[in-house]
């Protein structure tokens, strides 16, 4: 699976793992204050939250294993690495119908953040979200 920058794929403050439904609240909290601590604005934080959200619940939903997420900055930019061990995700799709009952997530995610790459690798996925300071 590709891996984020050496410096922050190590256990602590900078990566959280998840696994279960009940670790979604802690991945919010563990995202929101590590962009806050990195001076990412409020409203900005709210966009990346719903992204991480979406991308968290997908891992639990549609995944086995849990995933991993790390907060780190590049210049000018808050980044956030969601990794798992599924498929590639499609990205650049429509927003669904409003009567669909699914396919919505990784719609959102695009419409949430400045920038949303994605790199697969044998051992998995890793969606990389980038919002300007």
């Amino acid at each position: 699976m590709p891996e984020p920058p050496a410096a922050f794929a190590g256990v602590g403050p900078d990566a959280l793992s998840y696994v279960h439904v009940d670790d979604l609240a802690a991945v919010r909290g563990f995202v929101g204050t590590r962009a806050q601590a990195l001076g990412l604005a409020p409203d900005r934080i709210a966009r990346l939250l719903i992204a991480v959200s979406e991308l968290a619940t997908n891992t639990l939903r549609h995944t086995t294993g849990g995933g991993r997420v790390w907060v780190f900055a590049e210049p000018g930019f808050v980044v956030c690495d969601v990794a798992d061990g599924g498929p590639a995700r499609e990205f650049g799709r429509e927003m669904p119908a409003a009567d669909a009952l699914s396919g919505r997530g990784l719609a959102i995610v695009e419409r949430m953040c400045d920038d949303v790459s994605t790199a697969t690798g044998p051992e998995g996925t890793l969606v990389r979200l980038r919002l300007r300071l």
